[in-house]
């Protein structure tokens, strides 16, 4: 690997920098996938719809616009051969908007939200926040009604979750506790600013409508919306909401909506060895997969000694134990492999599902725990993971990461053979240990599976970092794992 001069950043690094600044939400990240898959020369499929794959072809379908699972197909493919995997995930520990969102106290009018995933939630805390995700909009075509889901991004700071002044608790430097039911609601606006702006809800309490003032039946539709259900959320911020899609207010019917900090991403460090961004858990890993895959089949002859299926599969919900309809643990990975083997076996001949997953590889990739210069106690000693050493391979004897000696030894001889760095982890023995879609997957569906991932500090915090030559080596490490799995496997024997 070539590494950069501290005066300019690496192609690799400049596109995950752009991915991020793109993919505020999980529903932004498969978006942009979607958009560079598309370039790249993959056909979209719909789960709805019949499948007429073919030998070298690309493709990709989306589940629920917040997972994305894309593949291509070998030339020399035959149905029963296996799939070489890459899973990754799209969300990270946010706070998302409640169902009824709005609240007013003392004056403010806040915005209601509950915690997702294992956030270090002190950190959302005095940072410039604003808002993203998906609204479904009605819309009337020739008086016919339809409803589609929208993508949108307030890019604005309009929300702040303000820190109590040390003089009001001045214990706070001895421990910060946060009550994420009444700590965490983000202020939106004054109340009497709402009410002088006229965009304030007069049927919310403590603002009334001025004297005089006699709305139109418009407005007061705009106002009180077709239902109660826009009743739920605050006026100000429906409309800016309307405002950003195009649409009226009334047209809103429902959203997922979560908060974003509004910092972009950058490449940062006096060498310019770090990047600063929030969502490196896990956008990092889903890029570099993304990228390997695309860039590993850029070529006419990428695929033409291929007899295997490469794939990148990126999940929903991981943060909260991927049990949902698109998450890890649902049935959608082998959905994929069933719909792909029987689309290609040969006059619709049945073709044993068990043989093709027991010839299949999953690299679970999610971002690793790298040593902490003031706290280098809660590593284990043998196994300190460094920023710039390349991918962490995870074991667990408990099976919380899905790793093994085959599965490890796969991995680590493609980066010995390209030399590329790689590291190993092991939580101590008196520490707790997270987990990945690795063993979910592992035990789901039977796939041989290693953990993997790039080392970071700050997991979980609004604002996280990594090096920046660990993005180049995972790139290089996961092109290189789907261009030489095939013929490393047809080596190695372990059932016989």
């Amino acid at each position: 690997m070539v590494k950069p001069s501290k005066s300019e950043v690496h192609p690799v690094v400049a596109d995950f920098i752009d991915f991020l600044n793109a993919s505020p939400t999980a529903f932004h990240a498969v978006d942009e996938a979607k958009r560079q898959l598309k370039h790249s020369g993959y056909e979209q499929l719909f789960e709805r719809e019949d499948w007429n794959l073919k030998e070298g072809g690309k493709y990709f379908f989306t589940r629920n616009y917040s997972t994305i699972i894309a593949f291509a197909i070998g030339q020399k493919y035959t149905a029963g051969n296996g799939f070489h995997i890459v899973g990754a995930h799209t969300d990270s520990p946010c706070l998302k908007l409640k169902p009824s969102s709005k609240v007013s106290k003392g004056g403010f009018l806040e915005v209601g939200v509950q915690t997702y995933g294992g956030g270090l939630w002190h950190t959302w805390f005095d940072r410039d926040l604003s808002v993203a995700g998906r609204v479904i909009v009605k819309k009337n075509i020739k008086g016919v009604p339809s409803y589609s889901h929208e993508l949108v991004r307030i890019q604005e700071p309009i929300l702040r979750v303000p820190t109590l002044a040390i003089h009001l608790d001045r214990g706070s430097n001895d421990g910060f506790k946060v009550n994420t039911q009444s700590h965490l609601l983000p202020v939106l606006a004054t109340a009497i600013k709402a009410e002088v702006n006229r965009k304030g809800d007069p049927n919310e309490k403590g603002t009334t409508a001025t004297n005089g003032d006699q709305k139109s039946e418009k407005d007061q539709k705009s106002a009180e919306g077709e239902d109660s259900d826009n009743k739920k959320h605050h006026l100000l911020l429906l409309e800016l909401l309307a405002s950003k899609l195009g649409c009226e207010v009334e047209e809103i019917c429902d959203f997922e909506l979560q908060l974003c900090d509004t910092q972009p991403s950058v490449v940062a460090g006096v060498e310019n060895e770090f990047i600063f961004s929030g969502r490196l858990d896990n956008l990092c890993m889903s890029f570099c997969s993304l990228k390997a895959l695309l860039d590993g089949t850029a070529s006419e002859e990428s695929l033409q000694d291929e007899t295997g299926v490469r794939m990148v599969a990126l999940f929903d919900h991981e943060e909260v134990g991927s049990n949902s309809a698109q998450g890890a643990g649902s049935p959608v990975m082998l959905d994929a492999f069933s719909r792909i083997t029987s689309s290609l076996s040969a006059h619709g001949s049945k073709v044993s599902l068990e043989k093709v997953i027991q010839r299949s590889f999953l690299v679970s990739a999610d971002m690793a725990h790298c040593l902490h210069p003031n706290y280098m106690d809660k590593h284990e000693d043998n196994h300190q993971p460094r920023m710039h050493n390349g991918l962490v391979i995870k074991n667990n004897a408990n099976q919380r990461y899905a790793t093994n000696a085959v599965t490890s030894f796969i991995f680590r001889e493609i980066g010995k053979k390209h030399k590329i760095p790689v590291q190993d982890f092991v939580v101590r023995n008196d520490m707790g240990c997270g987990s990945t879609i690795g063993p979910i997957l592992a035990s789901g569906v039977g796939i041989r599976t290693v953990d993997v991932g790039a080392p970071q500090l700050s997991m979980h915090s609004i604002r996280e970092m990594c090096g920046v030559d660990d993005v180049i080596y995972s790139y290089e490490h996961l092109k290189a794992y789907f261009e030489e799995f095939t013929n490393l496997d047809s080596q190695i024997k372990v059932d016989f």
